[in-house]
């Protein structure tokens, strides 16, 4: 590993991993992985999707073992290194390292490693305090569950996370911003000395990143050790104190948080990124291919959702929808492709009025749509990349009721090379595929359909930046074959970088459209943040993020 950083900021060292290897059929996830935590430090792990970021972590809490290389944690939490039954000896790993073997979630807890991950662990029937407490609930001298106590820890725990729900709420009523934050309680509960936060600010406005960044500077003062992982660049340097850059499973730089982040993205991809948003814009775009005419919708109690959008998509061009949390954006997409009915107005594709609230009739007529939850709404996590990326065309691979396997081997194995998934093969379960490589699964799938439009509801949330140019470079092969692209991004930039015209939402109605050459950040904020007739709004900080889908 090159460019070592000889000043590592921090306390005494907690953790230390050496030369760690891990294999999966057909992939080496990790090669040789070397990195070290020191207490009252933020350590970022950086790296593309499928760079072996997870693997590590997974590794780290006790879901995975090392093939080779070892694990060393500082002995000083009680004594703890030895309690999982596995502590070596610490010949040369320092003042109070031990070599262990994290074989469960307990040997992690044991350790004083906590673990928040990308995918939430959390029981949806249970309320927020039971999650919270899962497993470890306060007991009364009867050895019952003491609920009082038990909903007392976690209202302590929400202040300080402040997030404003009662303990009492169950988990299934809560966005996925508010559920990011219950995971943090959760983790907060534990009382680490090791805390790993896996994308931890994917979902969150700019409040919660900042209510979050509080959290994690309080913790690194009081002697935490941090690993954070993140996707993007501008926060390392806010909160980091030194970072490690994996590359296709190895370690290949540690240097200090504030490096430059052009240099980041050339360590992390082993490639100079010239342009973030390549976008390729067409001369004149082609006929429209979707025209959208007054559609409203009202929610309960009368109240619209949105009402009376309005806007054309041409064949070659993206076109983009920005706006604030709570805008209306993503009902928009649902009530275009058919998941949800709408009251009033028209959805025409080529010049044909679809019927309302049918997504087959949407599929007939050239629509797919990547929806913003991809793990929940646009995969199935079980089942394989072949099953996956064929499942939208299943009709056409039925004879007399029997399912072409061969044809959809064939199918899948050309669209995956297309995209170039990182795969061992098509029969791989998506659930083990990084994020990005799941994306790529779920805008394959339409592919394969022959879509004519394709709506991207936030098609780069939670990935890296080079599987993000790769998505954008998508974008432009399918807008120079003549297709379009209707995008919804909450990252701003992307959306100003990608589109041809950007359509700004707020509360539920089209505040206006701007030309690419127009499109700026104050142009977009200003509409975004016009109110409505008797209403007012001041949420600028909701841009980045959404709990409201």
């Amino acid at each position: 590993m090159t460019g070592v950083k000889d000043d590592v900021p921090g306390g005494r060292e907690l953790l230390r991993v050496e030369g760690v290897t891990k294999s999966f059929p057909g992939v080496r996830a990790l090669d040789g992985v070397d990195m070290s935590l020191r207490a009252g430090e933020v350590h970022v792990l950086l790296g593309e999707n499928g760079a072996g970021k997870s693997t590590l972590i997974k590794m780290l809490s006790g879901a995975h073992r090392p093939d080779a290389g070892r694990i060393l944690a500082d002995g000083g939490h009680g004594g703890r290194a030895e309690d999982t039954g596995h502590g070596g000896h610490a010949e040369d790993g320092g003042a109070g390292l031990r070599e262990v073997h994290i074989r469960s979630a307990q040997d992690a807890e044991r350790l004083g490693i906590a673990t928040i991950h990308q995918e939430f662990n959390l029981v949806p029937g249970l309320t927020v305090a039971e999650n919270i407490f899962l497993g470890r609930q306060p007991r009364t001298a009867l050895g019952l569950v003491d609920k009082k106590a038990m909903r007392a820890g976690a209202a302590e725990l929400l202040e300080r996370v402040r997030l404003d729900v009662s303990p009492n709420t169950p988990v299934a009523e809560l966005g996925i911003a508010r559920l990011q934050m219950v995971e943090i309680a959760k983790a907060l509960s534990l009382n680490a000395r090791i805390l790993i936060m896996d994308e931890p600010t994917a979902v969150l406005t700019s409040e919660e990143v900042e209510t979050l960044f509080g959290l994690v500077r309080e913790l690194r003062e009081s002697g935490v050790g941090i690993i954070f992982i993140t996707h993007h660049l501008e926060e390392i340097g806010a909160l980091g104190d030194r970072v490690t850059v994996l590359r296709d499973g190895r370690s290949v730089a540690e240097v200090p948080a504030g490096t430059d982040e052009d240099e980041l993205i050339r360590l992390m991809v082993g490639r100079d990124i010239a342009e973030q948003y390549p976008r390729e814009r067409p001369e004149e775009p082609g006929a429209p291919l979707l025209r959208v005419r007054g559609l409203t919708r009202h929610g309960p109690k009368g109240v619209p959702v949105f009402q009376d959008i309005g806007f054309e998509v041409r064949a070659g061009e993206v076109v983009g929808i920005a706006g604030l949390v709570g805008a209306g954006r993503t009902e928009v997409a649902r009530a275009i492709f058919g998941v949800d009915a709408y009251d009033a107005g028209a959805v025409e594709v080529d010049g044909t009025e679809l019927a309302r609230g049918d997504v087959r009739a949407a599929m007939r007529a050239g629509l797919g749509l990547v929806p913003e939850d991809r793990k929940g709404q646009g995969l199935l996590l079980d089942a394989s990349l072949q099953d996956n990326l064929t499942l939208a065309r299943l009709h056409r691979d039925t004879r007399g009721g029997l399912v072409d396997r061969g044809a959809q081997r064939r199918e899948a194995a050309r669209v995956a090379g297309r995209l170039q998934v990182r795969m061992s093969g098509l029969g791989q379960r998506v659930r083990t595929l990084s994020g990005g490589n799941q994306q790529k699964i779920v805008i394959g799938k339409w592919l394969l359909t022959d879509a004519r439009l394709l709506i991207l509801d936030e098609p780069t949330r939670g990935i890296d930046v080079g599987a993000k140019v790769e998505i954008y470079q998508l974008i432009n092969e399918l807008t120079a074959s003549g297709r379009a692209v209707l995008m919804i991004s909450s990252d701003l930039p992307e959306v100003l970088g990608m589109s041809d015209r950007v359509l700004v939402m707020s509360q539920g109605q089209l505040a206006g459209e701007l030309p690419a050459a127009e499109a700026t950040q104050d142009a977009v904020m200003e509409l975004a943040l016009q109110a409505a007739p008797g209403t007012t709004t001041n949420d600028e900080s909701a841009m980045e993020g959404s709990d409201v889908r």
